[in-house]
C-alpha cells in the first residue's frame, strides 16, 4: 500500500514501531497486515491531542476513509476530545460506517456524553438498527458505558436482547454487555441471559464468571443455566 504525502501519516510512520504492527496484526486478523502501521495507543493519543491544540484535528477527521488502522484510531481518539455534545456526536455518526474493526470501535469513547445520555439515546436506537456491524457493536457499548447508573432501565436491556445477528463481534458485544449488567443488577437481568441465543448465552456467562464484581452465589446460578 502506498503512503500518502501528507503531514499526519509522516507523524505516524515517525512514531512506528514494527514489532507492535506485527503483534496488532495478530490481534485484529479482520484487517489486512499491510493497513498496520504500528503505533502504539499513547503515541496515538499524544498525536490526537496535538492535532488539536494545532487546528489541525477537523481537516483529518474530515477526509474518509483512510487507507490505515492507525489513522482510524488516531480518528477514534480526536473524536473522544470533542468537547461539545453536537459536535461529537456528529463526528462519530459520520465516522461509524467506516470503522473496519472491534479496536478501533471500542477505543472512541467521546467524554461529553457522559453528560449528555438524554442526547445520546436517540442515536443510539438508530445505530443499534444498523446493517453495519461495527456500528451495532458500538451501540451497545454505549448502552454498557452510559447507561448502568442510576438511570438504568430494563428497556436497554431488551433493545439489546431484541439484536439478531450472526456476526461475531456484535454478540460478544452482547455477551459483554449482560456480563456487565449482571454484576450491578443480577436479579433484573437473569431473565435475560435465560432468553440468549445457546452461542451469546455461553459467553456471556463465561464472562460474568471471570468478573470479580459478580458474587459468588449468582456465579452458581450462572453455572446452573450453561449446563
Amino acid at each position: 500500500m502506498v503512503k500518502k504525502n501528507n503531514k499526519v501519516l509522516d507523524s505516524l510512520y515517525a512514531a512506528q514501531d514494527k514489532a507492535y504492527r506485527n503483534f496488532q496484526s495478530a490481534l485484529i486478523p479482520t484487517i489486512d497486515s499491510g493497513r498496520f502501521i504500528g503505533v502504539r495507543t499513547p503515541v496515538l493519543r499524544a498525536l490526537a491531542h496535538n492535532l488539536i491544540k494545532d487546528g489541525i484535528a477537523n481537516d483529518f477527521i474530515s477526509k474518509l476513509p483512510h487507507n490505515f488502522f492507525d489513522e482510524n484510531q488516531l480518528h477514534a481518539f480526536i473524536i473522544s476530545e470533542i468537547r461539545d455534545f453536537d459536535a461529537a456526536v456528529s463526528a462519530v455518526d459520520k465516522f461509524l460506517p467506516y470503522i473496519d474493526n472491534w479496536a478501533t470501535c471500542d477505543q472512541m469513547s467521546p467524554k461529553i456524553f457522559v453528560k449528555n445520555t438524554d442526547k445520546l439515546l436517540p442515536y443510539i436506537k438508530k445505530w443499534i438498527k444498523s446493517k453495519h456491524l461495527y456500528t451495532v457493536r458500538f451501540a451497545v457499548l454505549c448502552l454498557m458505558r452510559y447507561f448502568l447508573d442510576d438511570k438504568f432501565n430494563n428497556k436497554y436491556m431488551d433493545m439489546v436482547i431484541n439484536i439478531k445477528s450472526d456476526e461475531y463481534y456484535v454478540n460478544m458485544m452482547r455477551a459483554w454487555y449482560f456480563a456487565t449488567v449482571a454484576a450491578k443488577y443480577f436479579d433484573r437481568v437473569l431473565p435475560y441471559f435465560k432468553k440468549l441465543d445457546t452461542w451469546t448465552r455461553s459467553r456471556a456467562i463465561q464472562k460474568a464468571l471471570e468478573s470479580y464484581r459478580v458474587t459468588e452465589t449468582n456465579k452458581n446460578i450462572l453455572r446452573k443455566l450453561r449446563n
